[in-house]
């Protein structure tokens, strides 16, 4: 996927300015696709080129004009054209594991700590996920259509989360039994 077909899903729900995708990209999108400030307004004048993406100056007092984006009739296309593309399942590539694997090749306590550190790491955005759920989707069985699919989006990361929460745990405890080196 690229920032472009993020970009056009976020247009889609919303038009807004750089500056306010980048904002939603900081509260919802780039929980699961991370981009820069700077990405966005490099790939929106790209996206207009391409004439995926129009906008509208907008007057703004004491400050210069913004522009206000929305997706044209062929980033339309190129969304519906993406949409039905196949897509390859995510391979899982994470450096904890890997530290994990060669503990016995170094300092198991730092180890520890590293994983520990994840584990608080995952944690806190599982706590993030949760409250968002409760404070967006307090009755997700009446859910439909575009909140729907925000739903299902948002229990994807609950649940990665979780895991990855539960799975620090696991290694937390075993390396305990393990005692100290």
């Amino acid at each position: 996927m690229a920032l472009e077909h993020a970009l056009l899903v976020s247009l889609s729900e919303r038009e807004g300015s750089g500056y306010e995708l980048a904002r939603r990209f900081d509260r919802s999108i780039g929980f699961f696709w991370a981009a820069t400030h700077q990405q966005i307004y490099r790939v929106l004048r790209r996206m207009e080129e391409a004439g995926w993406v129009t906008h509208t100056d907008v007057a703004q007092e004491g400050r210069p004009d913004k522009k206000v984006y929305r997706v044209a009739d062929a980033g339309r296309a190129e969304l519906t054209r993406w949409l039905a593309e196949p897509v390859e399942p995510t391979m899982l590539r994470d450096e904890l594991g890997v530290k994990l694997r060669g503990a016995s090749l170094g300092d198991l306590d730092a180890v520890r700590r590293e994983v520990e550190r994840h584990r608080d790491e995952h944690a806190a955005r599982l706590a993030a996920y949760q409250a968002i759920q409760r404070r967006d989707f307090p009755k997700p069985s009446t859910l439909s259509g575009r909140e729907l699919h925000q739903y299902l989006v948002l229990r994807g990361g609950i649940r990665a989360e979780q895991s990855f929460t539960d799975w620090c745990d696991e290694v937390l405890q075993a390396l305990r039994s393990e005692g100290p080196r």
